[in-house]
C-alpha cells in the first residue's frame, strides 16, 4: 500500500492563505485531493498544513473526514500561546489529527527550545500526537537538544532536514542528521529533496543525501513523501517516486513507502 506521508492541498486566497505567492505560477492555484489523485494516485495520504493557521487546519480536518484518501492530518496551532494546551486537547479529539507542525524553517534556530513551549509539548505527548519538524540545516543542533529533552515525543524531520543539495554541501548536515537518527524516537521523511537541488535537479546530485538518510534511519524510520504540489516546482509525482524506488532495496520498500508512515502516524 502506497502511503504518501507528506502532501498538501490549498485554496488561494482562503483559509488564511499566505503561500504560495504569485511569483510561483506553477503552484499558485488551488490544489485538491482530486488533483492529487490525478497526479499520482497513492492509496492513502497524510495532509500536512501549508499555512500557519487554525482555519487551515480545520479545513484539512473537514476534508479528511469527507474523503478516505486522506488518512490523517498534520495541523498547526500556536504552540507558544497561553491556551495552547487547551487547543491541542480540543484538536486531538478529532481522530484524523495525527500531528502538529510549527513552521520552524522561518523561525530562529533555537525557538524550539523556548521554555514557553513546554506546556504545549506536554499536551502533545499526552494526546499522542506526532511532531513534524520543518527545519533547515541550521536548526538541526537545536532539534537534537529538543528530541533529547522530550524522548516520549515522536519527532519526524520533514524533507530530510532540507540539505544544501544545490550547493553540493553535505556537512554539517550529514553529521547532524546522524546524531538525530541516533535518537530512537526520531524519524525522517524522504521528501522535498528535489526542490532543494537547484535549477536542474538530477538523481546523481540527490543520491548521496538519500543514501545517508537510508543509512542512518533505515526504512523502518524513514518514510516516503511527495511534497506535492510543491514538487511541481522541480519535477513530477511519478518521476520522484521512481527515483526513490531506485535508491531503496526491494526488502525495504514496503516499510519506506507505507508501513513506516502507518506506524509513526498511527493511521
Amino acid at each position: 500500500m502506497l502511503i504518501d506521508a507528506h502532501c498538501h492541498v490549498w485554496r488561494i486566497g482562503k483559509n488564511d492563505h499566505e503561500w504560495p505567492t504569485p511569483d510561483l505560477p506553477a503552484i499558485h492555484r488551488d490544489f485538491s485531493l482530486d488533483d492529487l489523485r490525478g497526479a499520482g494516485a497513492p492509496d492513502g495520504a497524510v495532509l500536512v498544513q501549508s499555512q500557519p493557521s487554525a482555519r487551515d487546519t480545520a479545513w484539512l480536518l473537514a476534508l479528511a473526514k469527507a474523503d478516505p484518501l486522506a488518512l490523517g492530518v498534520v495541523g498547526w496551532t500556536d504552540l507558544a500561546a497561553p491556551d495552547a494546551p487547551a487547543r491541542i486537547k480540543a484538536l486531538a479529539k478529532n481522530p484524523k489529527l495525527k500531528g502538529l507542525r510549527p513552521m520552524l524553517q522561518d523561525l530562529p534556530s533555537d525557538w524550539i527550545l523556548d521554555p514557553a513551549l513546554e506546556p504545549a509539548i506536554r499536551a502533545m505527548i499526552e494526546a499522542g500526537l506526532a511532531f513534524d519538524a520543518l527545519v533547515r540545516p541550521r536548526h538541526l543542533p537545536s532539534l537534537l537538544t529538543f528530541a533529547r529533552r522530550w524522548p516520549a515525543l515522536r519527532v519526524v524531520v520533514d524533507h530530510g532536514g532540507k540539505p544544501a543539495i544545490g550547493e553540493g554541501r553535505l556537512e554539517p548536515w550529514r553529521d547532524n542528521i546522524a546524531a538525530l537518527a541516533a535518537e530512537p524516537g526520531v524519524h525522517a521523511k524522504l521528501s522535498g529533496l528535489l526542490t532543494e537541488a537547484g535549477q536542474a535537479p538530477t538523481a546523481e546530485a540527490l543520491a548521496p543525501y538519500a543514501a545517508h538518510l537510508l543509512a542512518v534511519f533505515g526504512p523502518e524510520r524513514l518514510m516516503w513523501g511527495s511534497d506535492w504540489p510543491v514538487l511541481n516546482l522541480a519535477g513530477d509525482y511519478a518521476s520522484w517516486r521512481a527515483m526513490c524506488e531506485a535508491w531503496v532495496p526491494p526488502a525495504g520498500r514496503a516499510a519506506l513507502f507505507g508501513e513506516t508512515a502507518r506506524r509513526f502516524y498511527r493511521l
